[in-house]
């Protein structure tokens, strides 16, 4: 059996992809694009429990796609465009797209 090392950057990757598959962390990153937001403000949006939404928070912050801020009593959340530079240069790698936007041979 051959073994494959994978690096941490892979493992972010694939955090990167099990967030946006759900369509509430999508919806969250929708809400956060506009403005940041506490997390009672998100949570006005959905009819979910408050651990649920932890849940979503946790999988958004493990993939690096929001960052989080105490202020005082309540939690910030803002969103980290620049993983979405990441994902973009792995999409354009994965289908051999070029710098233009057109597709290798």
């Amino acid at each position: 059996m051959k073994l494959i090392k994978i690096s941490k950057k892979h493992f972010r990757h694939d955090a990167f992809f099990r967030a946006i598959a759900d369509p509430t962390r999508r919806q969250i990153l929708k809400m956060l694009k506009r403005r940041s937001m506490t997390a009672g403000e998100i949570a006005q949006a959905f009819d979910i429990t408050m651990g649920s939404l932890s849940h979503h928070y946790n999988a958004l912050k493990s993939a690096d796609l929001v960052r989080s801020e105490r202020r005082g009593q309540q939690i910030v959340y803002s969103i980290n465009t620049t993983v979405f530079d990441d994902a973009a240069a792995i999409l354009a790698e994965l289908f051999h797209v070029d710098h233009r936007g057109e597709e290798e041979e």
